[in-house]
């Protein structure tokens, strides 16, 4: 569900207001919004743990500094938004991730299972799961690692695509705002692992979230795209 950008400015200041607080259901594919975020100060990595989230095997907490190298995983009903570095993401439940680079500067991620939404600084970075590799030159990216696919939505910026068993199945995405979302096969024919998809699971006002916690604005314009809910 978007919340529309011409309702009047009471109106949405309080559905945003509601939805922050919870008034509405915590499934976490429907939108939910924050207002008057601030950019993370010096030292600080979380701006929220939801249910049960570890970090390197152990119960994360507020005061949690996350440095590259750091294993995060999230229960059921759980999420974590955090910041490393130039870097900032939304981790939703059930998801298991391993990342790699230097103190406070991510290189590498490694999305074995879930769903990750990502906002990167200007450096190249690159996202794997056990059927995908994504190259992310500054980028917006939605991630859901699965066994037998993954869906790659290049919410803005570019990004290089590779089926990981096949080099053949490879394409370069570059969007302004959710264009060419994809999936990426396990298996099928050679050179023909990567499909269109349709966008789903994440929205623009996470992503305003996201880039605020790291001191940047979405480079996207006022009209949402398209949004579905997950296919199931």
């Amino acid at each position: 569900m978007w919340i529309s950008r011409h309702i009047e400015d009471p109106r949405r200041r309080l559905l945003l207001k509601a939805l922050t607080v919870g008034f509405f259901s915590a499934d976490p594919a429907r939108l939910f919004a924050q207002t008057d975020v601030d950019q993370l100060p010096p030292g600080r990595s979380i701006h929220e743990i939801r249910g049960t989230v570890l970090v390197n095997g152990k119960p994360a907490t507020d005061d949690s500094l996350i440095r590259a190298g750091d294993r995060l995983e999230t229960g059921e009903g759980s999420r974590a938004i955090f910041a490393i570095g130039e870097d900032a993401f939304l981790l939703r439940e059930r998801s298991r991730l391993e990342t790699g680079g230097d103190g406070m500067m991510v290189s590498s991620l490694r999305l074995l299972t879930g769903k990750l939404l990502s906002v990167f600084g200007r450096r190249s970075h690159e996202l794997t799961t056990p059927v995908a590799t994504i190259g992310i030159r500054g980028t917006g990216l939605y991630v859901e690692s699965e066994p037998d696919r993954a869906y790659v939505c290049t919410c803005y910026g570019v990004t290089f695509l590779s089926a990981a068993d096949d080099p053949q199945s490879t394409e370069t995405v570059e969007s302004e705002h959710h264009d060419e979302p994809r999936y990426i096969l396990a298996t099928g024919d050679r050179g023909a692992r990567i499909r269109s998809a349709p966008v789903i699971n994440h929205t623009d006002e996470e992503l305003t979230l996201i880039e605020a916690l790291v001191g940047r604005e979405p480079p996207f314009g006022s009209d949402p795209p398209p949004y579905q809910r997950d296919e199931g």
